[in-house]
């Protein structure tokens, strides 16, 4: 049986040496001995988790796919991802589209897949047939998504959905953004400049989130649902999360590396690349969204990888495509914040692996504990390496991230107790499965 050995192993209890024995799955694990391989100091965690990837494939294929994705993200050290319902045409709203989805996964993945269904209006008796079909829960949107397959809800209809989820017992996730606060500031924009980032900050206000929190406070509440806030960029969001705490209400909150990383004052004019929705707020924002992580308000930290060709990143702000692709880069991206505000390697466990699991009802994942999968990453914390086009796997090089130098250097990758990805290259075929 393989084993592995760190002064630097990241379990549930703390960061002790230790040694771990495997097959498929985690066997045991011991005190470190002169067993197996010995990676010295070399950080053996969890591989995470990430539960908020849009993999674009069928349908548009062009902009990513399952093949260029999961290279992206053993690259980063990352065993599972959780395929967002949007963007690939058909979109997985229905039975059909996810069981299509399925079949266009299977023999291209590096990494394990799982799959959100889709909440849209009209498609209620749909979720328990995909539930039934292998979805881990489902997602919605309270604003234009940007692709006409995935129509916003309004609040009737996000409440009848809640209370089918509630039955069902699975999560429903909310890009929490209401149009009315966008609307009113469209009047506010005429006549700036749209290749200046400010003026696209300017069109997506806070008060955006900030209401569409609300509201899912208040739906929470009605209907029992557990509802989880994709993305949240908006720190003013936090004190309704906190007030869901303090009711015990199952509300809980995402955020992302691009919202703790980049600030809206850096950047440069017509710089499309750094587009998204919501957007990059200011740096004072930023330092907030990092206290919620402090005091457990944000529990998950995952990429929200959008990736779209290069073509669609042309024009100006408020005409490109909103989406950042940062699948490859995520555990460096954090780390590189955590390490200077007193963070640690349980910290980037438990938001990158454990929390995103759990969300996922991904009950063998996550954590370095016997029962569960053999998924590591081997990393080196002390290590930097500057994003240049050659390393990038994602299938186009648009990346806010390029040229940037980041802390944290994946070494090895493992997937069901075998390596998939070490020092630079892949090993071995395309052995990650459907997790249903």
């Amino acid at each position: 049986m393989p084993a592995i050995r760190s002064r630097r192993v990241v379990t549930p209890e703390g960061v002790r040496p230790a040694t771990i024995h495997f097959g498929d799955r985690i066997e045991r694990i011991e005190p470190y001995d002169a067993t197996g391989t010995d990676y010295g100091d070399l950080v053996i965690m969890p591989g995470l988790v990430d539960s908020h990837v849009h993999v674009n494939e069928p349908g548009r294929t062009s902009w990513e796919g399952f093949e260029t994705a999961t290279r992206a993200a053993a690259a980063g050290g990352i065993t599972t991802i959780v395929d967002m319902p949007l963007n690939s045409i058909p979109a997985t709203t229905t039975r059909a589209a996810l069981e299509a989805k399925v079949r266009e996964l299977q023999g291209k993945c590096r990494v394990d897949v799982a799959l959100w269904g889709g909440v849209v209006p009209g498609n209620t008796a749909e979720l328990g047939p995909m539930l039934e079909a292998g979805a881990r829960g489902f997602k919605c949107f309270l604003i234009d998504s940007g692709v006409e397959e995935f129509a916003p809800v309004n609040e009737s209809q996000l409440r009848e959905a809640a209370r089918e989820l509630a039955k069902l017992n699975v999560p429903l996730l909310v890009h929490a953004e209401l149009p009315g606060p966008i609307i009113s500031a469209a009047g506010r924009i005429v006549g700036t400049d749209p290749a200046d980032y400010r003026s696209y900050l300017d069109s997506r206000p806070r008060e955006a989130e900030d209401e569409a929190v609300e509201l899912l406070l208040r739906v929470c509440r009605d209907t029992g649902v557990q509802i989880h806030v994709v993305h949240l960029s908006s720190a003013n969001a936090l004190e309704t999360i906190r007030r869901a705490r303090q009711s015990n209400l199952p509300l809980s909150a995402e955020t992302t590396p691009h919202y703790l990383h980049l600030e809206a004052e850096r950047i440069g004019h017509g710089r499309n690349e750094f587009k998204c929705a919501p957007p990059i707020r200011e740096h004072e924002n930023r330092e907030r969204l990092w206290r919620g992580l402090r005091n457990g308000l944000i529990d998950i930290v995952v990429s929200d990888h959008s990736p779209c060709t290069p073509e669609l990143k042309r024009g100006h702000f408020h005409s490109a495509w909103g989406g950042i692709a940062s699948l490859q880069f995520v555990l460096p991206i954090v780390w590189t914040e955590a390490r200077d505000r007193g963070f640690g390697f349980d910290d980037l466990a438990a938001w990158m692996s454990e929390g995103p699991a759990r969300l996922a009802g991904l009950e063998t994942k996550g954590s370095i504990v016997a029962g569960h999968d053999a998924d590591f990453v081997i990393w080196s914390p002390e290590q930097t390496f500057t994003v240049k086009e050659p390393i990038i796997e994602h299938r186009h090089k648009v990346t806010p991230y390029r040229g940037e130098t980041l802390a944290g250097v994946v070494h090895e990758t493992w997937l069901g107790g075998e390596r998939a990805f070490a020092h630079g290259a892949h090993e071995g075929h395309a052995r990650g499965r459907w997790v249903r």
